[in-house]
């Protein structure tokens, strides 16, 4: 059984989009520590490791464990806190795939986390009520910037919420941010919603460069591209050498025609994809929203 979890997960890892990596990573890293922490036994090796993998307010001491600059944004310790989280991030995370690309996901997550985070240090350090001791660890931050890329991005785009019905993105991203304000206006939990607000800031800040022509997560997607190719590359196979044949244009009329289709469409989708990123979705005809349509469903 345990044997079939493990390539169910693997297959997903190799086919699933980003977003579904990302969960992915996360539910890991949630059971192994909930396995280690039920074989604890108050042991206190717990509370220890997450805070090695937790990001601390304190520079000094981060700077011991650099690696939890990334691994923070992946540990959860609470079930509803990873329920959530992974929830939104599934919800708001295929949106900016279908729109601007699934290579962009996992950049927009690390530098919103990293936003994030420095958000949080900076509070805890600089403003009344730190400590300048704390950590703090979950995928709120890397989240919120996705949401916030979402919203800005297609803010028309409608999400059918359960017993509430049909509502659009940029009406669910400012409720959920004025929540935050509300609790860092009640001392509740601040140094974790400053960090949602750094998360936030990224997403509003990334797609306002983006429609100026700058890509802040061209660098990591480079970096992510070069290393996938390293990962998947196979090593050539000599192939015999074939029989020359003579074949006739005439049986291949229909698929010349197909494939100059293809690229056409490819061409439109692309001319709508940077309609998108530069005006948002609202502004699509409804010819151009009706092509992006069928074309999601062909993928």
């Amino acid at each position: 059984m345990f044997n079939s979890i493990l390539d169910d997960f693997k297959y997903a890892m190799r086919t699933g989009n980003m977003v579904t990596r990302i969960i992915i990573v996360n539910v890991i890293v949630f059971i192994v520590m909930t396995l280690i922490n039920v074989f604890d036994f108050d042991s206190g090796f717990t509370p220890y490791l997450v805070k090695k993998l937790s990001l601390l307010s304190n520079p000094l001491q981060e700077i011991m464990q650099p690696w939890s600059l990334v691994t923070h944004m992946f540990l959860h310790v609470g079930f509803w806190h990873i329920l959530w989280n992974m929830l939104l991030l599934y919800w708001f995370g295929r949106v900016i795939g279908d729109f601007i690309g699934d290579q962009r996901i996992l950049p927009i997550y690390l530098l919103g986390g990293l936003c994030g985070g420095l958000f949080f240090v900076l509070w805890d350090q600089l403003l009344p009520g730190g400590s300048g001791m704390a950590y703090a660890y979950g995928a709120s931050a890397a989240v919120w910037a996705i949401i916030m890329t979402t919203a800005m991005i297609s803010p028309d785009y409608i999400f059918h919420l359960f017993l509430i019905g049909p509502i659009k993105i940029k009406y669910i991203a400012f409720v959920m941010l004025l929540l935050d304000l509300i609790s860092i206006a009640n001392n509740q939990n601040t140094g974790g919603q400053m960090g949602h607000l750094g998360g936030a800031f990224f997403g509003v800040f990334y797609v306002y460069m983006l429609r100026q022509g700058t890509d802040l997560t061209s660098g990591l997607q480079g970096l992510f591209s070069y290393i996938s190719d390293l990962y998947y590359r196979q090593p050539r196979k000599k192939t015999p050498r074939s029989t020359f044949k003579v074949y006739s244009n005439a049986g291949n009329k229909k698929e010349n025609a197909k494939s100059e289709k293809s690229f056409s469409d490819q061409e439109e989708l692309d001319r709508i994809l940077e309609k998108i990123k530069a005006k948002g979705y609202d502004k699509l005809s409804d010819e151009e929203k009706d092509f992006l349509y069928q074309a999601s469903k062909k993928k």
